[in-house]
């Protein structure tokens, strides 16, 4: 019986298992993500190696950053070494990127093939190692678009602009209470700028505002199958069948049988000893 019991215990906790790997691909979105104005690409790409001193690098977003969009470049040491950015021309993307947008409840997908540059000019490369080149800006639906590219420089060192000072400055107050408030559209993020970007700005204020709704969000379903699933589990594992008082006693039909077998034994090895009458 405790063998039965131990075997429904782990059956049920695969069909469990299997079920809600079946919910959650049902219930839950590709890839929800929520946020817009992301980085698309970078030149050079984030873990790649540097092997001549650039002047500039490029980040690529899907919609144009903030005119107030803080972007800085570091050595190896910690020490800045960019000195200004400005936005680029617009490219076509070799590999479209995807976001999310939510509307009437439900995420809808968004296929971006332009990126909008943000040059960020070097002033030197002091040392050979790894650099980081952070971000930080809004996106036309008030989200914060944060993030870095990291890369090893391997190429020749050289020497800072004649006057040249690392810069210091921090991100611009508003822009931090932009980023810190969130879901507010600011009038610096303009992307306007080419019929791409116009026609993806409806698309992500219809998703910010629909966001901002009441209502249970998709991803609370499948928590709450999960939560019934591991009860039902639980609770299927906690009812052990309570023994028998002839179990607790002893079996006496097991009593009874291991005489008869010892007897049977016995009288045959008597029947074996015993000469033959003839």
């Amino acid at each position: 019986m405790q063998s039965t019991t131990t075997t429904l215990r782990h059956l049920l906790a695969r069909v469990a298992a299997t079920l809600a790997v079946v919910l959650a691909g049902i219930v839950l979105p590709a890839a929800p993500a929520s946020a817009h104005g992301q980085l698309a690409t970078s030149t050079p790409l984030t873990g790649s190696v540097v092997k001549q001193p650039l002047t500039e690098l490029k980040l690529y977003f899907t919609e144009k950053p903030a005119a107030n969009a803080h972007f800085t470049i570091s050595g190896p040491g910690g020490t800045r070494v960019d000195s200004n950015w400005s936005q680029g021309e617009p490219k076509r993307l070799d590999k479209p990127v995807q976001e999310y947008f939510l509307v009437n409840g439900t995420f809808e997908p968004r296929l971006y093939h332009v990126g909008f540059p943000a040059v960020v000019s070097v002033a030197h490369w002091p040392a050979t190692g790894r650099y980081t080149a952070s971000y930080l800006s809004v996106a036309s639906d008030g989200e914060p678009v944060r993030g870095a590219v990291t890369f090893d420089y391997r190429g020749p060192t050289t020497s800072a602009p004649a006057g040249w000072t690392p810069p210091t400055n921090d991100p611009a107050p508003e822009l931090l209470a932009l980023v810190e408030g969130g879901h507010s559209t600011p009038a610096s993020s303009a992307t306007a700028g080419t019929p791409a970007a116009a026609s993806e700005t409806p698309a992500a204020a219809d998703a910010a505002t629909s966001s901002s709704g009441g209502g249970i969000g998709p991803w609370l379903v499948p928590g709450i199958i999960l939560a019934v699933v591991a009860a039902v589990v639980v609770v299927a594992a906690r009812r052990r069948p309570s023994p028998t008082p002839a179990a607790r006693r002893g079996s006496p039909a097991t009593g009874a049988r291991r005489p008869a077998k010892m007897s049977g034994r016995t009288g045959t090895a008597g029947a074996k000893g015993r000469p033959r009458r003839r």
